[in-house]
């Protein structure tokens, strides 16, 4: 539920383009600015195990950019973790199981937006 949430929110929001590029990886999706295309989102599901969370199945993950200076801190908060396949200097990964308030979601998603914009 809170996937689709983030989707519409994103969508809604921001004149974004949304595409799911791996075959392989149907759940996977990307969020791009249009006049740069660059990244500013990424859902994925993949296994808790792999985010090194003991923890059985899978969990819906958001990738964004952020503020080197503030990712430190922002890690030590729960369901924020270092970016899953991503650079851990510039990225977090968020997990979508409730555990992080979804205000503070969209804010995250908010400042990557404004991080990755064309200047």
């Amino acid at each position: 539920m809170l996937r689709k949430e983030i989707e519409q929110y994103i969508n809604k929001k921001y004149d974004a383009l949304q595409e799911y590029p791996w075959l392989d990886a149907p759940n996977f999706t990307t969020f791009k600015h249009k006049d740069n295309m660059k990244w500013f989102a990424l859902i994925m599901d993949v296994p808790y195990e792999r985010l090194k969370i003991e923890k059985e199945g899978m969990v819906d993950v958001l990738n964004l950019k952020n503020i080197p200076e503030m990712i430190g801190g922002l890690r030590k908060e729960d369901g924020i973790l270092p970016a899953y396949h991503m650079n851990k200097e510039h990225w977090i990964s968020v997990l979508l199981d409730g555990t992080v308030d979804k205000k503070e979601i969209f804010n995250l998603i908010d400042i990557s937006y404004e991080l990755t914009m064309k200047k």
